[in-house]
This record gives structure tokens, sequence and C-alpha cells, in this order.
């Protein structure tokens, strides 16, 4: 009988040794606000299971489609229900200016393996006072290439060529991109696009240049175009270039990327102001950007590391062993045509240009959109 009892304490000792770990509680979570879709999954495998199986802290991601308004009333109510925020740079910058961001150590980032510290590691001015770049992402243009049998887009002017390219479109509701595309078919090089739309008679130029569209559906979530592509409801649509690679690597989908005009974009990590866990929200940030986290993350989705040393590491994809190399926008066969955001100008004219551009849909932009109401002015 002792030998028995001794054995039931035994198996209950290795069934309490091979129990897993108490659930974590939702309120253990940091909470992340990012892009959900393809990104998401993507920071998921590359940056926040690595991370809580490092720490223990268990990451929680909720959907964000960019702009500043949920976070200027989360501040203003001290209320802030998130303690990290993956956002554009420009929009990080106006943050920054309008203290809805608690300022970073200049010192968070890691050094690359080979001792390179930061500073000369990182892309120019991605450590800023209140957000680290980490990637550079392009908007670009994607096409069903059975729409134009015999011919393919080759340049940005073809999105607004419906006689040529015919069928609806789909673009992103801001005026950012869109403008500087715009502008460009009427070939305004690519250096005079700013000044070009700091002038009343710029913005003219570009909101006729889309008003000639015959029909534009509006999209905010980034996995809205692909979609859309996919079931043939528009046939051209612009989008985020890693969306568009992964419809076309998981989903087979019928569609090419238009690289010419690509407005090339960086996305930074940052802490906003009253966040509850700040110190954890800074162990997530110098994790994700460290040269192996980025690497890793650009082998599941193209946007390009923001550092040197990681961009050298950036291989195949995981799942297909497809060379990531020759998908990110920053690469020299897809850069040619580029456009590189001026994030300043837009850190100071987002908020006015909105509006700007709002009141046009109310008016003669609403007149052409397909399947969206009318906003009020």
């Amino acid at each position: 009988m002792a030998t028995v009892r001794r054995r039931i304490l035994a198996l209950a000792l290795v069934l309490l040794l091979c129990a897993p770990a108490p659930a974590t509680t939702a309120d253990d979570a940091l909470v992340v606000l990012s892009w959900g879709g393809a990104y998401e999954r993507a920071q998921r495998e590359a940056l926040f299971e690595p991370f809580t199986a490092r720490t223990g802290i268990p990451v929680e991601v909720q959907r964000y489609d960019g702009g500043l308004e949920a976070l200027r009333r989360a501040v203003a109510d001290g209320e802030v229900p998130w303690d990290l925020i993956d956002m554009t740079r420009s929009d990080a910058m106006a943050a920054c200016e309008e203290g809805l961001l608690a300022p970073l150590p200049p010192d968070l980032a890691a050094p690359a393996p080979d001792g390179t510290p930061p500073a000369r590691d990182f892309l120019p001015d991605a450590i800023g006072r209140c957000a680290l770049t980490h990637t550079v992402f392009a908007t670009v243009v994607a096409y069903r290439p059975e729409a134009f049998p015999g011919r393919r887009p080759t340049a940005i002017a073809d999105l607004f060529d419906q006689q040529r390219f015919p069928g609806p479109r789909a673009l992103q509701r801001t005026p950012a991109v869109n403008l500087e595309w715009a502008l460009r078919s009427y070939g305004v090089p690519r250096e005079e696009l700013y000044r070009l739309l700091s002038t009343p008679r710029g913005l003219r130029l570009a909101l006729g240049r889309l008003a000639e569209l015959e029909a534009i559906h509006w999209w905010e979530a980034g996995d809205t175009p692909a979609r859309l592509l996919v079931e043939g409801r528009v046939v051209m649509a612009s989008g985020y270039n890693g969306r568009f690679f992964d419809a076309m690597l998981r989903d087979d989908a019928p569609i090419e990327i238009l690289w010419d005009g690509q407005v090339q974009e960086h996305e930074a990590w940052a802490v906003p102001r009253g966040a509850a866990r700040p110190e954890a929200a800074r162990d997530l940030i110098r994790f994700a950007t460290t040269t192996e986290r980025l690497a890793e993350l650009a082998r599941r989705i193209p946007y390009g590391p923001a550092r040197d040393s990681a961009a050298l590491q950036v291989t195949t994809h995981p799942d297909t062993g497809l060379d990531m190399r020759l998908h990110i926008p920053t690469h020299p066969l897809n850069a040619a045509g580029a456009i590189v955001k001026d994030e300043d100008w837009y850190a100071h004219t987002q908020s006015r240009l909105d509006d700007y551009f709002e009141a046009w849909l109310a008016t003669d932009g609403c007149r052409i959109s397909l399947n969206e109401p009318c906003p009020s002015p």
C-alpha cells in the first residue's frame, strides 16, 4: 500500500510540473494599437510572440486606422487605453508637438550586433523625441492585369487614364498620396510636389485631376483595397505594398503591383502620454527594433527595416522561400520612381488638409464616389 501511495504522489507531482502556467488575465496584457491584417499577423510572429516568450508579458493588439482624433480624446479625458501605438512618422511628429506622446529616452534603441551605435545604424532622423522609426513602407497602386488585355499600366499617370485603362478605382480616403499622384500625372517633378501643394493652385490642380475619375471607391481599412480587387469591384486600387504582396502570396490574388509613383513613408513606435505601462512599452520598442527582430519582420511582410544592419539580414520568406529583398519598396528595382513623403510638411498641414479634403468630398468628390455616403461638411 505504501508503494502505491508513493506512486500516486509521484504521478501527482509529475502532473503538477507538466501543467501549463495559470492563464494570464487581460489586465496583464500590454495593449498595442496596430494596423490589423497581414501586417499584424507578421508582427505577432516576428515581434509580439517572441517578446512574450522572453518577458512573460502578453501583448493585446487593437485595430488602428491612423489619425490622431482618438488619441486626442483619450489624453484629454485622462483615460488612455493603449500602452503603445504603431503610427506613421508624420502622425507621430504632429502628436509629439501637441503633447500627446511621452518622450522617449535617446538611448532606447539597441546597438547593432557588431556594436554599431543606433545613431549610425538607423536611417537619418529615425530616432525622434517621441517616436522611433522601425520600417519603411509604401503606398502603391495594384491592378487586375486581365482588365487591360494587351497592355499594362507602367506609370502612375495611368491611374487617371480611364480611356486606356477603363474601370473603377479604389483610393484611400485621405488627401495624402492621392494629391501627390494627381500632380505627378501632370508631369510635376517629384521635388516640386510639396512646394506646389502648398499653394491654392496646386491643390486645385490635384483635386481637379481626382475629380476627372468617373468612379472612385474610397477605402479606410488597409485590407479593403486588395479585397476589392480580388472581388473585381475595381480594376485599380491604392494600398500598402505589404498587403498586396500578402494577397498575392497567400491567396494567389490575380493582381500586380505598379511601383512607379510609390510613396514611401516611415512607420514608428510611440508611447501615448498617460499610458498605464510605459516601462513595458519601452521594453517592447527596444526588443522590436533590434536588428534580428526587424529582419524577421521583413521576412514576413516586405517593409524595409529602418536600420542598415537589419536590411542586410533580410533573407527569404519563412513559408515560401521567396527572396523578400526583391519586394521591399527601397529595393533599387522598385524605387526608381519613388516619392518620399514629406513627413514634416504633413505633420504641420495634415489637420487642415483633411478638413479641406473632406469638404471637397462633400461636394465634387462626393458626386464621383461609389458606395460611400456623402459626409457632412
